[in-house]
């Protein structure tokens, strides 16, 4: 356990800033989930929805620093793949 002050509040602070990324973390999974389930089922309209939620929700990600832009743009373009394919 740290000494100094600031490396007690720099504990704490980190320790909040891990729970929140987990937290967003955590949701954009769930979001792709729904995305993956909608796609699954076959239902376009249900599926259009999620994928809009979807990549909102990895284009937030990406500019939080959760993901990088890269890895951001990848999952969007196979959400467009594989909702093109739905077609």
């Amino acid at each position: 356990m740290p000494n100094i002050k600031s490396a007690k509040k720099r504990v704490l602070v980190n320790a909040a800033k891990a729970a929140q990324n987990k937290a967003q973390k955590s949701e954009l999974k769930t979001d792709l989930k729904k995305f993956e389930a909608a796609v699954v089922g076959g239902d376009r309209s249900e599926a259009d929805a999620a994928y809009k939620v979807a990549v909102k929700a990895v284009d937030r990600a990406a500019a939080k620093g959760l993901l990088h832009k890269n890895n951001a743009a990848n999952k969007k373009s196979a959400m467009t793949l594989k909702l093109n394919k739905l077609a």
